[in-house]
């Protein structure tokens, strides 16, 4: 209990060092500095690619198979709804403040420390920390960009606050971008086609269609429109109407096949973003969630997107604090979180 108390105390002042170090996605330059200087102070052997940081527990034997412990290093803008200095971490009582504390600061140190007192164990498999970069914008240059430099890897664990309830599903992303095309003309006289009523048809469907198949884990496939813009002034009929779907996809579908589904009942000229967010899940009967169950934990999906929709190996949500508090203001992790995610990580581990 000693050793988990010291190794939380050293999290948190980690954690507290990154809070004031701010790395809003694409700009981790310096939280990258931080983790890189705090790894190779405690003796890891880290490497770097861009504003990824990792290590390879150091008896690594490629017979074995290989954990993957992931948290990222980045945050979104802080909202401005903030009654605190997002970047002055400030512990009152159990709660340390600050932006990132809770996505997914907390589990990006409470998994290093676990790697730290796993790796000089005895263990069946290997072990790989990655502190990685640009999650909250699915960037090109975090985590895809650093995984084929990793050895290969069989199963992960990603640090996203779940309150240490494995999440063993989540749900894909796909942004599509529609244009109903019209004619332009004179609002007062019978001219033009307008493009905002050849949109119409297309945005009833949108709003009213329901995919076939709904996922135990992770329900039904959700698909809203959530921009629309059309028309220049209030006397021209509007000739373009261009609106964005925001599609979630459950594991029962691919991105492309509910791209071509929706491609076939709409009239709207439709181009989706990327296919490369696809839902993710790991198997019920997997040896580290049969592991979870047998502690007590109770495996869910869940709706929030991560770096796991880039992991092509099965993998699974599990970390400190809540998701309710991600991208809010205030936002918080609980020491406490911290201590109880350590020893439950140093327990599944084992």
């Amino acid at each position: 209990m000693e050793q988990i108390e010291r190794y939380t105390s050293e999290a948190v002042e980690l954690l507290r060092h990154l809070i004031a170090t701010p790395s809003i996605s694409r700009d981790e330059k310096r939280a990258a500095d931080v983790m890189e200087a705090f790894m190779q102070d405690h003796g890891m052997d880290c490497r770097r690619e861009a504003n990824n940081v990792w290590a390879v527990a150091p008896d690594y034997d490629e017979t074995r198979p290989t954990l993957l412990l992931n948290a990222h290093i980045d945050t979104v803008k802080p909202v401005e709804t903030w009654t605190r200095n997002p970047f002055e971490p400030s512990l009152e009582g159990d709660c340390l403040f600050g932006l990132g504390s809770n996505d997914c600061g907390g589990g990006l140190v409470s998994l290093l420390q676990v790697f730290r007192m796993m790796s000089g164990r005895a263990r069946t498999y290997n072990m790989v920390y990655l502190a990685s970069a640009e999650e909250e914008v699915s960037g090109r240059d975090g985590i895809s960009r650093v995984l084929p430099k990793l050895p290969p890897i069989d199963v992960a664990i990603v640090g996203e606050p779940t309150g240490m309830q494995p999440a063993i599903a989540e749900k894909g992303l796909m942004v599509i971008d529609g244009v109903a095309h019209g004619k332009s003309g004179h609002a007062a006289r019978n001219e033009g086609v307008n493009a905002i009523y050849e949109a119409l048809d297309d945005l009833v469907w949108l709003r009213g269609h329901r995919f076939d198949r709904v996922s135990d884990l992770l329900g039904p496939v959700k698909m809203t429109v959530t921009v629309i813009n059309a028309g220049t002034q209030h006397n021209v009929v509007p000739d373009e109407c261009r609106f964005v779907i925001d599609v979630r996809s459950n594991e029962l579908y691919t991105n492309e096949e509910l791209f071509e589904i929706i491609r076939n009942h709409v009239r709207s000229e439709l181009k989706a973003r990327s296919f490369r967010l696809g839902s993710s899940r790991i198997a019920p009967d997997h040896p580290l969630v049969r592991r979870m169950v047998a502690m007590g934990m109770r495996p869910f999906g869940s709706p929030t997107l991560s770096d796991q929709a880039l992991m092509p190996f099965p993998s699974l949500k599990l970390g400190p604090g809540e998701s309710s508090r991600s991208h809010s203001a205030d936002e918080y992790i609980c020491v406490s979180e911290i201590e109880n995610a350590i020893e439950k990580y140093q327990h599944i581990l084992s």
